[in-house]
């Protein structure tokens, strides 16, 4: 294994630790390129005693080219085909980032409070640090797909767009805080080394500091 993949391994281990999902309350899909998610989240719904399915996700750095719709009307499409009836969906075609995907999950169902969102794998602990500061009464839990990384990462972005994102996602929980946008979080001393070690081999393109 090279040296960028063991430091990209590090990142994944760390930014997809998952508490799990409640079986019940309010299930939350976060929109994204990776239709997988959508699936997932279907099932779970299908499986379990969830109340409702609410898909937010207006575009983002990666869908705003790659379909003509909102991510929320991309997934609620897919959702029906896996028999979500529509009763049961409700849709934020509005949110950019994850504190607008939780903030307005809690505007549209503000009695919640056994909240379960669906991300990509390596978004969940983004979740986590967000959703206190924007859903602080909520009992919040965030999962994704069981997707392994490198071998079935989304082709829409690729094994090293993926490092890239996942440098990103570091970055933001190492600086959102003192911006109020998340809640503090350790980070290991593994994961700030492989997070340097990566920025500084080119995979910079979606730190802050570049893209917001």
């Amino acid at each position: 294994m090279t040296s960028t993949m063991s430091h990209a391994l590090i990142l994944w281990r760390y930014l997809t630790a998952s508490p799990g999902y409640h079986q019940e309350g309010l299930l939350v899909v976060c929109g994204s390129y990776d239709l997988r998610v959508c699936d997932y989240a279907c099932d779970l719904f299908k499986r379990h005693k969830f109340d409702q399915l609410l898909i937010t996700g207006r575009t983002g750095n990666w869908t705003h080219h790659l379909w003509s719709e909102t991510e929320a009307r991309i997934f609620a499409k897919r959702a029906r085909q896996h028999s979500i009836p529509d009763k049961s969906i409700i849709l934020d075609t509005e949110a950019t980032n994850f504190a607008e995907n939780i903030r307005n999950a809690r505007l549209l169902v503000p009695t919640a409070r056994k909240v379960t969102f669906i991300t990509k794998l390596n978004s969940i602990r983004r979740v986590l640090t967000t959703a206190p500061v924007q859903w602080p009464d909520a009992n919040v839990r965030a999962d994704g797909p069981p997707i392994r990384f490198p071998d079935e990462v989304s082709n829409v972005v690729g094994v090293f767009g993926l490092i890239a994102e996942m440098v990103g996602d570091i970055d933001r929980l190492i600086k959102y805080p003192d911006a109020g946008f998340q809640i503090a979080t350790e980070v290991p001393d593994d994961v700030w080394t492989s997070y340097q070690y990566l920025a500084e081999n080119g995979f910079d393109s979606h730190m802050i500091s570049l893209t917001t």
